[in-house]
């Protein structure tokens, strides 16, 4: 097998392509949409965002200190690449992509209604890193549709047709393959 050697480059793909909603006191709220995610700890629950520092949200989000991770699906694909390539400073982005802002529980962010998981942050610290600025944040609330509950009160994450982020393409999640644990577990007898 031969392999070639390449630059080093961001090659950790697929990752989430997430809609980020924050809003000003006595502002619009905006949307911008990061690929730049991720969970960083499990207690507390925290996650990372990384924003380029000439993005509109970047004030918002540094100023306020808060912001909602909204996950999106595939009916939200089109809304979260506009979102992506259109500034709220020029654009009301939940008025043109006719999302909804729905009032967030912890933060004075909203978040978008039509997203079916919506995860409420507030920033403990930001990392300066080079293109990029990373927001280290607590999760301080999470909200999901109900819609996407199944019998045993847990989320059906392939009834909500999440959608990841691989080389500039937006992709549904494929088959399942397996559970956590599964190459270890025993095998029940037949």
């Amino acid at each position: 097998m031969a392999k070639e050697i390449w630059k080093p480059g961001n090659m950790l793909y697929p990752i989430p392509a997430v809609m980020v909603s924050c809003k000003r006191p006595g502002e619009k709220p905006n949307i911008i949409t990061v690929a730049w995610a991720g969970n960083i700890c499990s207690s507390p629950a925290m996650l990372s965002i990384s924003v380029r520092k000439e993005r509109y949200s970047y004030d918002i989000i540094k100023e306020t200190g808060e912001f909602v991770v909204n996950l999106t699906s595939a009916s939200l694909t089109r809304a979260a690449d506009w979102c992506g390539v259109r500034s709220g400073k020029d654009y009301d982005k939940f008025k043109e992509m006719k999302l909804t802002p729905q009032e967030s529980n912890k933060v004075s962010a909203p978040g978008i209604a039509e997203s079916p998981v919506n995860i409420e942050c507030k920033v403990k610290s930001v990392v300066e890193l080079g293109t990029h600025d990373m927001f280290i944040a607590e999760v301080v609330c999470v909200t999901v549709d109900d819609k996407f509950m199944d019998n045993k009160g847990r989320f059906d994450l392939k009834a909500a047709d999440l959608v990841a982020y691989s080389h500039g393409e937006y992709y549904t999640l494929g088959k399942k393959l397996g559970k956590f644990g599964y190459s270890v577990a025993k095998k029940k007898k037949k």
